[in-house]
């Protein structure tokens, strides 16, 4: 063990190097820890690990009690994409990256901390640093718009209810297929800024969206792993903010989990469990230990019935304390930088409209506008986005729709979607005559695979090849079908002299 010592402007600062002398990680116990080294505010001892090194610090006082308000100039990505989100308890920045221009990759954000820790201002910081760098935002703000009011007015779309965000998703899922065909035919395998903007969807209170009984928990899973797979290299980045990190409240699946592994993640404060399963994800280190985030900065203090009790109105919180795990230093104590106002407020925070700036946000490329130009209910959504009365009347018809074709395919029409739903959804799950079974979790009527067909050639200027058929069904927001199931529904509908579908030519359909 060696020591070194450095003095700040107000105090000395003490750090002890530390190495386990067989080699092993080294774990430790922080009370035990802060009656050795005499330290009575538990606050003033940072410790980190890597393997078995280590470094103890002892501050002459909290170096995150205090910290500076954020400014606009924090917020601009530098040449890695990064803006400025804190400070480690060292005073060096926390870099948070916004996108990837090595690889061109979007990225994907999580976002967890119980009640009270500052998720909100967290999640509002990103969204002004996107406003500021030109990206282009999708919100679902699934505490009824309450989270981060004043992005209103200052993202591309906000919705504030579970029906809007899985609208969102939907027409997320067809810019990212529409890009793909056109960076295709262009030739370019990544995203490049400059053409088009990022595209960042922001889902809120994920658990909402995802736990068990949530009548839209197979379909929104599926499409936030559609998101997190086929998003990255053509600008879609998907982001997810939630209180817990219980597999049951996400989707019944490891999707979260995954994205995690390769994505940037944020742990505000958390619950007993929640380190041992970064640990076990292979997100944190094996021996890796996160100081446990306390409710406010006060020490500990014992005192007997005779003693004068301390006033602790005005020990500061620790809202915005974090770890960044996927920056450089997973486990070192961070702080955000605060946005808006300390206390409370009536209405709408004035300092962060004002970083938010009096700007239009970034708008969605007119390629992309066009993409999402046609009579699905994705994109009746995203025409009516600034009309709350129709976007409103329009969810409830997708509600609707979702009890209806549950109750259609035998099942009531609240019942919970099952908790292995994700495992299957991308199987095909057609009948042997092409019908979808209908037992998945929300698509939009028509429900069935020749409904769908129809639909399709309905909407035809011209006869069409089933390859074709194939394809405009697949970009209908529904299940994902195959070429043959096509055929065998095309070959029946068409067999018929009376039947719904003609055949104009060799291996071309219309409708009779």
């Amino acid at each position: 063990m060696s020591t070194a010592m450095t003095r700040p402007a107000d105090g000395l600062l003490t750090v002890f190097k530390v190495e386990h002398p067989e080699g092993k990680a080294i774990t430790y116990d922080r009370d035990a820890l802060c009656k050795k080294l005499g330290v009575d505010d538990p606050g003033r001892l940072i410790v980190e690990t890597q393997g078995y090194h280590g470094l103890v610090m002892v501050y002459p006082h909290n170096p995150l009690a205090q910290v500076r308000a954020v400014t606009r100039e924090d917020l601009i990505m530098d040449r890695h994409g990064r803006y400025t989100a804190g400070f480690y308890h060292n005073g060096q920045p926390v870099r948070k990256r916004l996108f990837d221009p090595s690889t061109g990759s979007a990225q994907r954000f999580v976002l967890i901390g119980t009640t009270g820790a500052g998720k909100s201002k967290t999640l509002q910081l990103q969204l002004i640093a996107e406003k500021i760098n030109g990206i282009c935002t999708w919100l679902a703000d699934l505490k009824e718009g309450q989270s981060v009011p004043e992005a209103a007015g200052n993202v591309d779309w906000r919705v504030t209810s579970l029906e809007g965000a899985v609208l969102m998703l939907m027409a997320g899922v067809e810019v990212a297929k529409a890009r793909m065909r056109r960076y295709s035919a262009l030739g370019r395998n990544a995203f490049v800024l400059g053409d088009d903007p990022l595209l960042h969807i922001h889902i809120d209170e994920v658990n909402r969206l995802l736990e068990r009984g949530s009548p839209y928990r197979a379909l929104a899973t599926r499409l936030i792993k559609e998101l997190s797979r086929t998003g990255r290299s053509v600008g879609v980045g998907i982001g997810l903010a939630a209180q817990a990190f219980h597999l049951e409240e996400l989707g019944g699946s490891d999707t979260l989990r995954a994205m995690m592994k390769t994505g940037e993640v944020t742990l505000l404060r958390w619950t007993s469990s929640m380190m041992r399963q970064l640990v076990a994800d292979g997100i944190l280190q094996i021996g890796s230990q996160l100081l446990p985030i306390p409710e406010t900065l006060a020490p500990t203090v014992l005192r007997s019935p005779f003693d004068v009790a301390g006033d602790d109105s005005d020990v500061p919180g620790t809202q915005g304390m974090a770890y960044y795990v996927s920056g450089p230093r997973p486990t070192s104590l961070m702080r955000h930088l605060r946005v808006g106002s300390i206390a409370p407020l009536p209405g709408l925070d004035p300092e962060i409209l004002a970083l938010y700036g009096p700007e239009e946000p970034r708008r969605l490329e007119e390629a992309s506008l066009q993409a999402l130009d046609g009579d699905g209910i994705e994109y009746m959504a995203y025409a009516l986005r600034n009309d709350d009365g129709a976007m409103a009347a329009l969810c409830a018809q997708f509600a609707d729709a979702v009890r209806t074709s549950k109750t259609k395919a035998g099942r009531g029409p609240t019942a919970p979607a099952d908790a292995d739903a994700d495992d299957h959804a991308n199987d095909d799950h057609n009948s042997e005559d092409g019908e979808d079974d209908g037992g998945g979790d929300a698509t939009l009527p028509p429900a069935s695979l020749p409904e769908r067909i129809l639909a399709v050639l309905k909407a035809a200027t011209a006869p069409m090849s089933a390859a074709a058929i194939c394809e405009a069904v697949n970009a209908d927001g529904g299940r994902q079908v195959g070429l043959g199931a096509v055929r065998n529904v095309l070959t029946r509908l068409s067999a018929p002299e009376n039947g719904p579908v003609t055949r104009p030519g060799h291996g071309l359909y219309a409708l009779a």
